[in-house]
């Protein structure tokens, strides 16, 4: 679970890079359920690891935070949000 968390972190992140190209913003209304799904992992990952094998897990759960809220705004600046 930890490595899926983190995979989904980076998947998530790129595919938010990936939607600030013009025309491609559209892309952050795939990315952002994609990213829910990788914070909701990260969670359930989080409460069951132990505490020496957390730092992939909180890697994975900001990375997914961040494509989250900055997808978001994304959507509200381009006007994909009304």
């Amino acid at each position: 679970m930890k490595t899926a968390s983190l995979v989904f972190g980076i998947l998530a992140i790129v595919g938010l890079v990936i939607g600030f190209f013009p025309c491609l913003g559209s892309l952050n209304w795939i990315n952002i359920p994609f990213a829910t799904i990788g914070l909701i992992i990260s969670i359930i990952a989080l409460t069951q690891a132990k505490e020496e094998d957390k730092n992939n897990i909180i890697v994975g759960l900001v990375l997914c935070s961040l494509a989250i809220m900055i997808g978001f705004l994304r959507l509200i600046i381009g006007g994909g949000l009304v």
